[in-house]
């Protein structure tokens, strides 16, 4: 199979009008942000078990540290889904969930097996959201650049 500029470029122009639309833009938004608005709501409704949490992973005093993590994963999330400041925040979640990541999901201390497969897999996963957490802040300032700094929608 030989590759067509002119086939991409048609199929390109028929999703285009569809796939920047700013609902699309919206709902891409909404689900890459999902985990960062379901676990925090999660805390929030289960907070001895946010608590215990953060003291699985060391982190004291683990009722500041939930707290912490609660008021930034919800705020963050807003900020993206409102476009304010969207690739500060975008960045901000992205350096969260690689430090996050090699805190809660060190696959490499796992003996072979079961559990060390599912933790390496999450781990790329999450490797993975905070790629993408860097494009939504690369696109935004990108826009802005053409925009001549200005926000747009």
């Amino acid at each position: 199979m030989t590759y067509s500029p002119s086939i991409a470029k048609r199929l390109a122009a028929g999703v285009r009008p569809f796939l920047t639309m700013p609902v699309i833009r919206f709902i891409a938004h909404l689900g890459l942000c999902a985990a960062y608005i379901q676990g925090p709501l999660t805390k929030i409704f289960d907070f001895d078990a946010a608590i215990g949490e953060m003291n699985h992973f060391g982190l004291q005093p683990a009722a500041l540290f939930a707290v912490a993590v609660i008021v930034f994963e919800l705020l963050a999330s807003t900020m993206i889904l409102a476009g304010v400041l969207r690739w500060l925040a975008a960045l901000g979640l992205a350096a969260f969930t690689l430090a996050a990541t090699f805190i809660a999901l060190r696959f490499w201390e796992l003996a072979p097996g079961q559990e060390r497969f599912m933790t390496t897999n999450a781990f790329f996963e999450h490797l993975g959201l905070a790629g993408a957490f860097l494009l939504v802040a690369w696109y935004d300032l990108d826009r802005r650049n053409e925009a001549g700094g200005e926000r747009l929608p």
